[in-house]
């Protein structure tokens, strides 16, 4: 398509692809989506991007990226069936990270048809120089039909620009107010006769339910653009220097299957099918300050708890991968001070034999402070468990290194074990169940 023009686009589920080829120097991009009525969002909650990555309707929610061989893509999915009737418009955007759309080659956006995976239109090249920021599509209401239009305006002022210009209320990064220290909470007394318990000693209940996501924010809220990506360059942050210190941080993992049948048992000669019910855990390994040590994960039903020890609470068990929900786990940063370390791992309950072929990312959203988030890279093993980021109290700081580290286990050893042995944690395991 060229710039102006339009094409009629199926009132259906459709994915929007923004893409570019990266390589040095090139710098990162992100997706994002404004539903507008008369030219202007009705409130911040119309805004869909990283860090609030689905709209209440349920009609646009941000998928994430996806780097395979050097490609890089940033995908939402837009149902045009559940877009609201008031709205008019759904602005597609793009903005970059660390330098001008100049410097992005191969810029792209690609609409397509998500059941029957068909490009229903493309535009690519808006003729990027100096802009931070673009508008580089739209889809409008046109006589009680959808359109999709190829717009290609942008902007030097970056997203933070081109929000405001649609009536988003943009805030500087939230720190935490000053409070007085939380009282203090005994921490576990160690096993008695063991040094490492058994992960599998569920409580006899399962605990209360952890505080739900952060909800869209209402009419006049403040909405915070600030976002750390971790990368092989770059893998670690302070969570105390982005002003994580206290509150809840949400941690996410959503993920999409991208091809039929997993590349690595093709590889082998010997297809293996991804099956519609994948089923993956996300789970972590836990370490306190008194030596005491656990597991976190549906498996033996051991959820956790957020407000007594271990203070890390698994919020269910999803098999959608969907980013509006996804798996997550919530750590109550309050009670930073009994963590020594926290390695946060996903493993394969079922549906699969190895990561190939699986999109992934994962967030890390404190209630205070930026997001952080990060990709996992290509599968190339037959792997059943990742390690994904390691959370290292180091007395005054919190510091979140990416792992993104596939691992395969013997045969006869469960991925927990593996990753137990992978890094040092020396914990007891017997058989569990969900």
């Amino acid at each position: 398509m060229s710039k102006g023009s339009n094409t009629p686009v199926p009132t259906t589920a459709l994915r929007v692809e923004l893409g570019w080829r990266s390589g040095p120097g090139v710098p990162d991009a992100d997706a994002s989506a404004l539903l507008l009525v008369g030219g202007k969002v009705r409130s911040d909650a119309d805004f869909v991007f990283y860090n609030q990555p689905a709209h209440s309707s349920g009609a646009v929610r941000h998928e994430g990226k996806r780097d395979a061989g050097g490609r890089v893509t940033d995908s939402l999915l837009v149902d045009l069936a559940r877009v609201e009737p008031a709205i008019e418009t759904v602005i597609l955007a793009a903005s970059s990270d660390g330098g001008a759309f100049g410097q992005v080659p191969d810029l792209y956006i690609e609409v397509n048809d998500a059941a029957r995976n068909t490009v229903v239109a493309r535009f690519d090249n808006p003729g990027a120089t100096v802009e931070t920021a673009f508008v580089l599509g739209e889809f409008y209401r046109r006589q009680g039909a959808w359109k999709f239009r190829a717009v290609g305006q942008g902007y030097d002022s970056g997203l933070e620009g081109l929000a405001t210009d649609y009536g988003i209320s943009v805030d500087e990064p939230q720190h935490a107010p000053p409070a007085a220290p939380p009282a203090p909470v005994a921490p576990p007394a160690p096993a008695a006769t063991t040094p490492a318990p058994s992960p599998f000693a569920p409580p006899a209940a399962r605990p209360a339910a952890a505080p739900p996501p952060p909800a869209a924010p209402p009419a006049g809220a403040q909405v915070s653009l600030s976002k750390v990506t971790l990368t092989k360059a770059a893998p670690a942050v302070s969570l105390t220097k982005q002003g994580g210190t206290s509150g809840a941080m949400r941690v996410n993992l959503n993920w999409q299957v991208r091809k039929q049948f997993s590349g690595w048992g093709r590889k082998l000669g010997r297809p293996v099918a991804m099956h519609d019910d994948l089923d993956l855990d996300l789970c972590c390994l836990y370490e306190l300050t008194d030596g005491s040590k656990g597991v976190v994960q549906a498996l033996g039903n051991a959820f956790g708890a957020l407000h007594q020890p271990p203070f890390i609470h698994l919020d269910g068990d999803d098999r959608t991968g969907a980013v509006s929900t996804g798996e997550n786990l919530t750590i109550s940063l309050d009670h930073q001070r009994y963590f020594r370390r926290i390695l946060v791992f996903v493993t394969i309950y079922e549906g699969a034999r190895s990561f190939a072929d699986l999109h992934a990312t994962v967030t890390l959203q404190p209630q205070y402070g930026a997001a952080v988030d990060f990709s996992l890279d290509e599968c190339t093993v037959p792997s059943t468990v990742c390690a994904l980021a390691l959370i290292t109290n180091t007395g005054n700081d919190l510091v979140v290194q990416r792992e993104a580290r596939y691992l395969v286990p013997e045969r006869g050893v469960s991925p927990q074990r593996t990753v137990d042995y992978a890094y040092g944690w020396g914990m007891n395991w017997t058989p569990g169940r969900k």
